[in-house]
């Protein structure tokens, strides 16, 4: 996990035929096999006071003699010894959240994932306006074998899949040859039931499209796997939905891993939010958030951001502080930005919000240009935040003095403050918002969401993402 930072050392344990050079990369990964064992899903809570070298050790004392796990001092999850090839298909409208997360959450777990645009160009304008850039065109897919098919949802995102022949025969090839296949929120019934894939298959889909389904063998769930086809609800089921993904491929060892290592809870019945110095965020015009993201930022923090707060009707600007409005986000996602951050400076912002990413972080501390921006925002009372690792950015341009935060410091850095609060996701200080990200960033955006707008707002945002949300 590029926010978390984890760093093992492991090469001492290694057989002689695994010390091969493959198995070492200037990176600081190290592999261990991993045998696969296939289960039906489940949600594994770590818990929250625990640090990143507790998570590490707790994950390295988990793994039997036998296992290959490669863990990269960045991820800090395995990936199998046996590749697994997995397609995505992504097309205009398709829901960026579902789509980024299933990329993320299996290159985690080791599988070879490729995106690819059943649009006539790579690039990808999402449901919510994300733009994506896809590895290949579907047409270069066509005559390859896939472990894994899986469709993200969103609108007309469902539609443009369900239109493109290429891939309606590799999805019927899928289903006829017996491997995995998935689809989530609107393309079970937008998508795979116009191409009869959904015949005698339990399945379950958004509530907004549910009706749509076969009556008899449609089921309220939020994941169902019904022989080699896995379905799921929304954006807000995409963690779940992915690490079923997972363990079907690679197993409940990996799959448990990567769900630790995302911060996966059961939080809805008490939920981890914390706020203190309360102040009002409500404004008089449309709020103005600025996103600024980097090479190596985590894909699933900034299109998260990005995509529920839009949805919340947010003015919301993604800028990127390298040279190209192209980045490449961790795990490999790649994405177009708004603007550079030298134009996004020419404007002023009601919140700066910064994902996190180790290398993301690193790279958005170097830039001047955001370094006074977030001083801008600082010294004129405005909103501003962090998620996972990029709370360090705040802390060392002195803007997280006196501020409670969330985030556990890095074995190596000196603790950025004495007011972390342990075994919250999000905290608020004033006008200062902090989470651990990756899994807790949907909630971290609702919590901005109720801030500007109230609890109706968000609570109607977040049915849209089919994400359980508290009543009060």
């Amino acid at each position: 996990m590029g926010s978390l930072g984890y760093s093992i050392s492991m090469i001492a344990s290694l057989s002689p035929t695994l010390m091969e050079s493959r198995l070492i990369s200037s990176m600081g990964c190290v592999s261990m096999t991993v045998a696969p064992s296939f289960s039906s899903v489940s949600v594994v809570s770590s818990s929250l006071g625990t640090t990143r070298r507790d998570r590490t050790l707790k994950l390295r004392s988990s793994m039997s003699p036998g296992m290959v796990t490669t863990l990269d001092s960045d991820v800090g999850v395995g990936s199998s010894a046996t590749t697994k090839k997995v397609l995505v298909p992504i097309g205009y409208g398709t829901e960026e959240i579902e789509a980024v997360v299933l990329v993320d959450v299996l290159r985690r777990a080791g599988a070879d994932v490729t995106v690819a645009s059943v649009e006539q160009k790579l690039e990808v304008e999402g449901s919510s306006g994300t733009r994506l850039l896809a590895d290949v065109l579907i047409s270069k897919c066509a005559d390859q074998v896939y472990d894994l098919v899986a469709l993200p949802g969103g609108m007309p995102g469902a539609v443009r899949l369900r239109d493109c022949e290429i891939l309606e025969k590799i999805m019927k090839r899928q289903a006829e040859d017996k491997r995995l296949y998935g689809a989530i929120s609107m393309a079970p019934a937008i998508t795979l039931l116009p191409w009869g894939l959904l015949t005698r298959k339990r399945t379950t889909g958004h509530p907004a499209f549910f009706g749509k389904l076969p009556t008899f063998w449609a089921v309220k769930t939020n994941i169902q796997i019904s022989g080699e086809l896995t379905t799921s609800r929304g954006p807000g089921t995409s963690f779940q939905f992915a690490l079923s993904l997972a363990e079907q491929l690679f197993g409940e060892t990996t799959a448990k891993s990567i769900e630790e290592f995302l911060l996966l809870r059961d939080g809805y019945q008490n939920p981890k939010n914390k706020e203190f110095n309360s102040i009002d965020w409500s404004l008089d015009h449309t709020p103005r958030v600025l996103i600024p993201v980097a090479n190596g930022s985590e894909a699933v923090e900034l299109v998260s951001i990005a995509d529920v707060l839009r949805r919340a009707k947010v003015d919301v600007t993604v800028s990127s502080v390298e040279r190209s409005l192209r980045i490449t986000a961790f795990q490999g996602t790649k994405i177009i930005t708004d603007k550079l951050i030298g134009e996004a400076a020419e404007s002023s912002y009601d919140l700066i919000i910064l994902p996190g990413g180790h290398t993301g972080s690193e790279r958005l501390q170097k830039s001047k240009i955001l370094k006074k921006l977030l001083r801008e925002q600082h010294e004129s009372g405005r909103i501003y935040g962090a998620t996972n690792s990029s709370s360090t950015v705040l802390h060392k341009h002195g803007l997280l003095k006196e501020k409670r935060t969330t985030v556990y410091p890095s074995e190596s850095d000196e603790p950025m403050n004495q007011q972390m609060i342990e075994g919250a996701e999000v905290v608020i200080d004033g006008n200062v918002i902090t989470s651990l990200g990756l899994a807790t960033v949907t909630k971290f955006s609702l919590a901005i969401v109720s801030k500007l707008f109230g609890h109706a707002r968000a609570r109607s945002v977040s049915e849209g993402l089919v994400h359980e949300y508290p009543r009060q």
